[in-house]
């Protein structure tokens, strides 16, 4: 009876704009605390101008939501409450992932989502995430859903809407003097904004995504203009940073077998971006451009060499070769393998290099060794060496040096397969062979608690793009440049054959264009980390 006579109060019809109210001022205090602590820490307002500032973004974001909700139940009816209900799960799940991992739902963080496998979402999935969504995103999802509504007439909607718009107006005017301070932090503050982040964006991925549907553009044809058997093993690394490489300087011995390899050259280098998609795209790509460029594989491929990707990745941009193999394809061709984890990659890959019918062949390999967030995954148990370790990254936020372990791991296993590759290709007398490993971008350890990758690049920390960038070549097949600032081992001036102290991730198309003796007008010296072919 009690039961009855509450639901009855709770369930009792509302005017639409008392609902919409309601809506505004939860979706206000529930989904926005974030932006408006940002604002708070990073406007240099004096007490008066800070409480004007934020009072005025309190009023635009009520005003707002408000109009939305209006025109949508209006408009729409059920499918409208439908929407609202859908906008508060996904509301509440994306705070959650912005007070947990520090992120932005920018347009990156949205590319991430679209390129982001099941097996790979699922690790952020756990009970502290299900709760939040069900207290904050389920339970105002149900009252959107249930809620009588009385809707009115159309007259007083205009009118609504009509007076939400003057409002904003006026807020925005008394606020003019805010405009530079709103277009420095706008990437910032429209990743925090909800749920206007993540509409937004969405609508820019797509439309992105759809223009890049275009054709790539075709680069100028090259040749091959000798027969020297020569193989090229390129492997893109996962989050792979430099700064846990004891290469580098990591004081873990990290590179236990490459620390020891004769002839390896460590370069300095940063990725073009912070996720999968642009950083691989840089890779592959002749030259930094929001444009589609044929890419390397495609290119090298269409030039008469012989390409192999083999992947365990994703978010790779259009790959156009007769022999593009994912991992669960290579774990069924070589059943005897681990397949468990990137050394399925690298099985038969002599095998697949010697039985070729062309003098020139590149593989790609793309891993997936040091992504999160479970990256006690990524490696054999054989490879703990670095214990205890997270089982996950919402572990790792409660005790950083456990999650840091798994990925150091990540790395050692790294190490054991980048010298496995270097074994097999030196013991080719016949061919002339190369191995170049590079990473996508960096990623965060909980560094100021940030966590993984994808922050904007004006926003990211170093350690989300500054890469291992690692070279070796078999005997008397290319010599390298120096490096500014190194000596010449001759004595003699090189200045011209020279190296910035940090390279991108373009040196790659145009040295391995060089290994492969691809003469091409795409080519540019200035990219290349070789002497030029003889």
């Amino acid at each position: 009876m009690v039961l009855s006579k509450l639901y009855s109060k709770l369930m009792r019809p509302v005017s639409l704009f008392a609902f919409s109210g309601i809506v505004s001022v939860w979706t206000l205090l529930l989904y926005n605390i974030p932006f408006f602590r940002y604002v708070a820490d990073n406007t240099n307002e004096n007490i008066g101008g800070r409480i004007l500032l934020q009072a005025s973004l309190v009023v635009i974001m009520l005003v707002l939501n408000f109009m939305m909700t209006y025109i949508l139940m209006f408009l729409m009816r059920t499918v409208g409450r439908i929407l609202l209900a859908v906008l508060s799960m996904i509301n509440a799940a994306a705070v959650y992932f912005i007070m947990t991992y520090s992120v932005m739902i920018d347009a990156t963080t949205i590319e991430n989502v679209f390129n982001t496998r099941y097996s790979e979402a699922s690790g952020f999935f756990s009970w502290s995430l299900w709760l939040f969504i069900f207290a904050f995103g389920i339970l105002p999802a149900l009252w959107c859903l249930f809620q009588p509504v009385v809707f009115g007439k159309a007259k007083k909607m205009g009118i609504c809407c009509g007076c939400s718009l003057a409002i904003v107006l006026v807020m925005l005017l008394a606020n003019i003097n805010q405009t530079l301070w709103v277009s420095q932090h706008d990437t910032e503050l429209g990743g925090l904004l909800q749920p206007w982040s993540y509409l937004v964006n969405t609508g820019r991925v797509i439309s992105l995504n759809h223009d890049g549907q275009a054709e790539e553009i075709k680069l100028p044809d090259g040749k091959i203009t000798d027969n020297e058997k020569a193989v090229v093993v390129l492997v893109i690394g996962e989050s792979a940073r430099k700064a846990n490489f004891q290469l580098y300087g990591y004081q873990r011995a990290t590179n236990p077998l490459l620390s020891k390899l004769d002839g390896l050259k460590v370069y300095q280098a940063t990725s073009c971006a912070t996720y999968t998609t642009a950083g691989t795209k840089a890779i592959l790509e002749p030259q930094n451009s929001d444009d589609l460029y044929e890419l390397l594989p495609n290119y090298a491929f269409r030039s008469g060499v012989d390409v192999s990707w083999r992947t365990s990745n994703w978010g790779e941009p259009p790959i156009h070769i007769d022999e593009y193999l994912t991992d669960d394809e290579l774990a069924d061709m070589y059943p005897d393998e681990d397949n468990d984890y990137d050394g399925i990659l690298f099985a038969g890959l002599r095998q697949r290099i010697e039985s070729s019918q062309k003098s020139k062949v590149l593989i790609v390999l793309h891993t997936s060794t040091s992504h999160g967030p479970k990256y006690a995954d990524k490696y054999p148990k054989a490879f703990e060496v670095y214990k205890p370790v997270a089982e996950n990254v919402e572990e790792g936020e409660k005790n950083i040096g456990m999650l840091v372990n798994a990925y150091d791991n990540t790395i050692l296993y790294t190490d054991f397969l980048l010298d496995c590759l270097v074994n097999t290709l030196r013991a080719m007398k016949d061919w002339k062979s190369a191995m170049i490993f590079i990473s996508d971008h960096g990623e965060s350890l909980g560094e100021n608690k940030v966590f993984m990758h994808g922050l904007p690049m004006k926003l990211a920390p170093k350690v989300q793009y500054e890469i291992p960038f690692l070279v070796w070549t078999s005997e008397n097949f290319r010599d390298f440049k120096r490096v500014s600032g190194e000596k010449a081992k001759d004595g003699a001036d090189q200045s011209s054959e020279e190296l910035p102290m940090v390279l991108d991730q373009h040196y790659i198309f145009h040295s391995v264009l060089n290994l492969l003796s691809i003469q091409s007008p795409a080519y540019d010296k200035n990219f290349d980390i070789f002497m030029n072919a003889q």
